[in-house]
């Protein structure tokens, strides 16, 4: 039996293959509403125009209320400039799958809801009632809240940028309430050559307090903060970069800090929702006539006892001679700031939902911003609310683990 021998060339041939690449699927493109707050005291738009600008650019389309930045001093022009679409009848705004807004849904939006729209939003827990959620799940709505919004590092980019804002913020008003013109003590927030310090009492080392404090030290005040965590103002000592007074919240302590300081800060925040009162009548009434409480807490109850909540346009009142500013949305009275800062978080989110092929696969990806959502088609995925309200509540995590 003969074998036959293999073959052996001596050239091959090589022959060139078109080169194949791993395309990633052709982005979704998004419809985004964006309508005129008509909410309390509300002047901010979740996106400025040159936001809007980039997404247009990137093939998405905006459709804006005429007048919607108004308050924030954007024009329609530099909106329709930017690429967006002017409408002047909110029911066409709301018919956008997306909405975008800078103040908690009211009554009044409720009727004009699509369902299954998608919705980022503030939430604002004091302004959230029962009825609203039951309504919004009826129409199998999901909801983004401002204030659960985390980016990739587990911070809360939105509610940092306001409460650096309001923190800023605060030195500035308490500056000109303190002023002659003002009925205030006649006393300029500031160190000059000899003259005694004013002196500024922050509680709360937040990062309102925080940044509270590095305005008050800029000016030339003498700082004082309370903080029942040790490691808060550890850590308001080391961002702020130099040793501070600081104290825990000891009453008497307190009280005695109080009697001789000419600006008084409350921004203490609470896991639970209300913030604890810890400076009582008695204490405020032994404060010295013309001196300022700013209550940055008071939204969620204040942590004066003498504190009520003021408008923009009659911001303080007046108890024991004492001046009390207790106006709710402080970023909102710097709304072109604000506005800046909200639309620097937004933008990007948006442009990776349209890269990720639509919300429910960025949230598939993406687990940190799964905390945002307390309604995903309908279902109540947030434990507190469904607590408070008496609701059903549902697992996000197995929701969309049920969809894949």
């Amino acid at each position: 039996m003969s074998q036959t021998k293999p073959l052996i060339s001596t050239s091959f041939s090589y022959e060139t293959l078109e080169e194949t690449l791993d395309v990633k699927p052709q982005g979704t493109r998004l419809h985004i509403g964006i309508p005129k707050e008509t909410a309390f005291q509300e002047n901010r738009i979740a996106l400025t125009p040159d936001a809007v600008g980039v997404l247009i650019s990137n093939g998405h389309q905006v459709v804006i209320e005429n007048n919607a930045g108004e308050a924030a001093h954007y024009k329609d022009r530099d909106y329709s400039e930017a690429g967006a679409k002017i409408v002047y009848d909110k029911t066409e705004v709301f018919k956008a799958p997306l909405l975008v807004k800078s103040a908690p849904v009211v009554e009044e939006d409720l009727r004009f809801l699509q369902p299954n729209q998608v919705l980022i939003s503030p939430l604002q827990l004091s302004a959230m009632k029962g009825e609203f959620l039951e309504k919004m799940m009826e129409k199998k709505i999901t909801a983004f809240s401002f204030e659960n919004l985390k980016d990739d590092s587990g911070t809360y980019p939105i509610v940092r940028s306001m409460s650096e804002i309001a923190g800023s913020a605060v030195m500035l008003i308490a500056a000109q309430y303190l002023s002659s013109a003002n009925h205030g003590k006649g006393v300029l927030l500031g160190g000059i050559s000899g003259i005694p310090p004013t002196k500024v009492i922050i509680l709360g080392a937040g990062i309102v307090g925080e940044y509270a404090a590095r305005a008050a030290l800029a000016l030339g005040a003498s700082v004082k903060v309370f903080d029942n965590s040790v490691y808060r103002l550890k850590r308001l000592q080391n961002n702020v970069g130099q040793r501070m007074w600081t104290s825990v919240i000891e009453h008497k302590i307190l009280a005695k800090q109080l009697k001789t300081c000419e600006i008084a800060v409350g921004a203490l925040a609470s896991a639970s929702g209300n913030t604890p009162i810890v400076v009582t009548e008695e204490m405020v009434s032994n404060m010295r006539p013309g001196s300022v409480i700013i209550d940055v807490s008071i939204d969620r109850g204040g942590c004066f006892e003498t504190s009520e909540i003021t408008t923009h346009e009659h911001p303080v009142i007046t108890k024991y001679g004492v001046i009390h500013y207790g106006v709710p949305n402080i970023p909102s009275g710097f709304a072109r700031t604000a506005s800046q800062a909200i639309s620097s978080v937004l933008m990007p989110l948006l442009l990776e939902v349209s890269e990720e092929g639509g919300f429910e696969n960025l949230i598939w990806h993406q687990l940190h911003l799964r905390s945002s959502i307390y309604l995903f088609k309908g279902a109540l995925t947030d434990f507190h609310l469904s607590q408070e309200f008496d609701l059903k509540f549902t697992d996000l995590n197995l929701l969309i683990a049920s969809q894949r």
